[in-house]
């Protein structure tokens, strides 16, 4: 056992864990933030991606351990109170989920596409190549798409 502290949504956590313990688990487990799902395992879905400072990463693919420091945002720290994040207000009106399942992560994961490219250097083409490692089985990715589109433009 091993004890980890990190930044988990603006809160200083710390917990004992098995070494093997991956973030994903640390997340839900330890700290009860379920809004990071488990999807498939083995790192193909997307469905766990969260913030480690300041980057996308499949928390799947990371070690509780590894995290130890960092400053950790999953989709329950995007909003601010009761207003919402603009990529979560984007999904929103613009139909971008279905069973919300894969909403997490594709949120997460446009919030760091967007942070990274900007709103004015995000097109579809882009917007599609960056969703690669998400994957979602209710929607055609066509409102995902508008959605992320719709926030890049919401967030300048």
């Amino acid at each position: 056992m091993a004890t980890v502290s990190m930044t988990v949504n603006g809160k200083e956590v710390s917990a004992d864990v098995e070494d093997r313990t991956l973030l994903v688990h640390y997340l839900r487990e330890n700290l009860h933030l379920t809004g990071t799902h488990v999807g498939c395992d083995t790192s193909q879905c997307g469905a766990c991606v969260v913030h480690v400072d300041g980057k996308a990463v499949k928390s799947c693919t990371m070690l509780a351990a590894q995290a130890a420091g960092s400053d950790v945002t999953t989709i329950e720290g995007l909003a601010n109170g009761g207003d919402l994040h603009p990529v979560q207000a984007a999904f929103k009106e613009n139909h971008g989920l279905q069973c919300g399942f894969c909403t997490p992560g594709m949120i997460m994961t446009a919030v760091d596409m967007i942070n990274r490219h900007g709103g004015k250097n995000l097109d579809e083409a882009t917007i599609r190549a960056e969703l690669e490692g998400n994957l979602c089985r209710c929607t055609g990715y066509h409102n995902i798409v508008r959605s992320i589109e719709a926030a890049a433009k919401a967030m300048g």
